[in-house]
């Protein structure tokens, strides 16, 4: 199945198993959502448990919170990532604090499905990288699936969390096939993935970028003989940060793969995080290929904006070009 079909199916079998989990956002009822993940459940759910709202995020987030104090686990949508910002204040004032400001009494299950990030050729607000704003809200998880199958075991992990989680998912893999196999689920929220094993060098990245990067280190094989090994993080919140340091420290070089700007970016952290951790071990200055620090650009100019393979290898060679004596 696709990842939309993956995610679908995620919340019709989160629904089914328990009659607390309800779906709301703009158009996510009767039209089944702009990408149509939500097609269905409202015709099986009913308008109770799946309707639409009001073109108002602020109200979508804060309607999410009074319900999970009520005892629902919500699951809203936010039709695009550049229409989260006027939730923001929801998120970080409220839904995130709610557990630490009640000394975890109050539970606060609720799950923001935000489809995200660039590469399908959307308009202004609809293509961009909102993951640090999240992962420096302290008390929120943030997952980014970058396949059908991780798509559909990290939502039902989400949904079934006490905690806010926000569910970034990256549209260019909307599209993207596999075999899902519901009754099994894979690894919980907060664990990392080699999705290519090599020696030479490791990339880090996570969401759509994953799919450029085991391009990337295919042509890197195939063309220059570089055993590039993947690492996908899945959970930028908890950071698997053992599982990349393990990588790093067999292959001595690491380059982190991501579509936000440069600075402050998820890179930055993971950088300084290895530093700390196998700073032995480097054989060069941890690298970084990402987008840039400007807005995120018109569609004619996102192919040259977005990080690709081209930009990938480039930095691959200048990380393994470093002679450190």
């Amino acid at each position: 199945m696709t990842m939309v079909q993956a995610i679908g199916a995620a919340l019709h079998d989160a629904m089914a198993a328990d009659d607390r989990v309800v779906v709301f956002g703009e158009d996510v009822g009767r039209q089944g959502g702009v990408f149509r993940v939500t097609d269905g459940l409202q015709g099986t759910y009913g308008e109770q448990r799946c309707f639409d709202t009001p073109l108002a995020e602020s109200g979508i987030v804060g309607a999410a919170i009074g319900m999970a104090l009520r005892g629902f686990r919500p699951v809203p949508e936010i039709q695009f990532d550049g229409f989260t910002y006027p939730a923001f204040d929801q998120v970080a004032t409220h839904l995130a604090k709610y557990r630490s400001r009640t000394r975890g009494l109050v539970r606060m299950p609720v799950t923001i499905r935000v489809p995200s990030f660039g590469a399908i050729g959307s308009p202004e607000h609809h293509s961009e990288s909102t993951e640090t704003y999240w992962a420096h809200t302290a008390g929120l998880k943030v997952v980014v699936p970058s396949t059908p199958a991780d798509a559909y075991s990290l939502l039902r992990d989400s949904i079934e969390c006490d905690d806010p989680v926000m569910f970034l998912e990256p549209k260019r893999r909307y599209w993207a096939k596999e075999d899902v196999d519901r009754a099994a689920r894979r690894e919980p929220i907060g664990t990392a993935v080699v999705r290519r094993p090599g020696d030479t060098v490791t990339v880090v990245t996570y969401g759509g970028l994953v799919g450029v990067a085991l391009e990337a280190a295919t042509l890197a094989a195939e063309e220059h003989g570089w055993d590039v090994e993947v690492v996908d993080l899945r959970s930028l919140v908890p950071l698997d940060i053992d599982t990349v340091a393990a990588s790093v420290a067999r292959t001595g070089r690491c380059v982190v793969l991501h579509e936000g700007p440069r600075t402050l970016g998820m890179g930055a952290e993971i950088a300084a995080r290895l530093q700390e951790e196998v700073f032995w071990d480097l054989e060069a200055p941890i690298l970084r290929a990402t987008g840039f620090d400007t807005p995120y650009p018109p569609t004619r100019l996102e192919g040259d904006w977005l990080p690709g393979v081209d930009r990938l290898l480039d930095t691959v060679e200048r990380s393994l070009s470093y002679d450190h004596a």
